[in-house]
């Protein structure tokens, strides 16, 4: 990651969401966070359990960046997730937020897919995926301001945020926890499998008897061991991978690049 300031920043101060887990299908053999400028980074958990890592960077500086090395061993769980950190209950994520908020037109659509899966949770999630999958055209890489879902489903077409975003609000509509997930996604061997160059996104969703579950709307697959799984919240916000604020009047670019090996 490359943030570029003009004029030069004053100072940054940062949080970094972009140090794995050890679960359940996924273990951390190593992980490195390298900033180009002379900082220390203090390491925290937030609320929800994720890794993080603050700094603060006195400029005057033009460019400043971050680059993040490592290696993660992977298994196939079918998308369930078992061995995470909870710090709430699962009806903690019934709440939504402005980005995640369901209007008329994704209620309207949650219940017509309800309305053929039986009262069987699992499978009306899967067919959820399905539809989403179908209705919505995927955009790239996310703009900096994200729309809210009910903006991204009217427009039918977004990057794995917004897709993600529609499909936390369509369960929230049906009663479902669901919650916003933030990772990695390696297309390799894959030519159908969707990657954005900024990072992935995805959903996971409470099913009675079985856990959190994972749905890639976006891909209409369940996460495999292609997923390497960072951070979550409650929407794009609150598991973003990088987030602070720079002191100085200077105008800020960012470009990102990430690289998956398999």
């Amino acid at each position: 990651m490359l943030r570029r300031y003009e004029p030069a920043a004053a100072g940054v101060i940062q949080v970094l969401r972009l140090t794995p887990r050890n679960h359940e299908g996924q273990y951390v053999i190593g992980w490195r966070i390298d900033v180009s400028a002379d900082v220390r980074l203090h390491a925290h958990e937030d609320a929800f359990g994720n890794l993080t890592h603050v700094f603060t960077a006195a400029g005057p500086f033009n460019a400043l960046s971050v680059k993040v090395d490592g290696e993660v061993e992977t298994q196939d769980t079918n998308g369930v997730v078992r061995g995470a950190v909870e710090r709430f209950p699962p009806n903690l994520f019934l709440r939504d937020t402005s980005l995640t908020q369901a209007d008329s037109r994704i209620r309207d659509f949650a219940d017509d897919v309800r309305a053929a899966d039986d009262g069987d949770v699992l499978a009306c999630l899967h067919a959820l995926q399905e539809r989403l999958h179908d209705a919505m055209t995927h955009e790239g890489d996310a703009s900096p301001a994200a729309p809210t879902a009910a903006e991204a489903f009217a427009q039918k077409r977004g990057a794995a945020r917004d897709t993600t975003h529609i499909f936390i609000g369509a369960a929230h509509s049906l009663g479902i926890p669901a919650r916003y997930v933030a990772g990695y996604l390696s297309a390799a061997g894959s030519a159908d499998t969707i990657a954005e160059d900024a990072g992935h996104a995805w959903a996971e969703a409470f099913v009675p008897g079985l856990g959190w579950v994972g749905f890639d709307a976006v891909n209409c697959i369940c996460p495999t061991d292609a997923y390497v799984r960072v951070a979550i919240g409650l929407d794009a916000l609150g598991a973003a991978p990088v987030r602070g604020t720079r002191y100085g009047a200077s105008d800020e670019t960012l470009a990102v690049a990430i690289k998956v090996d398999q």
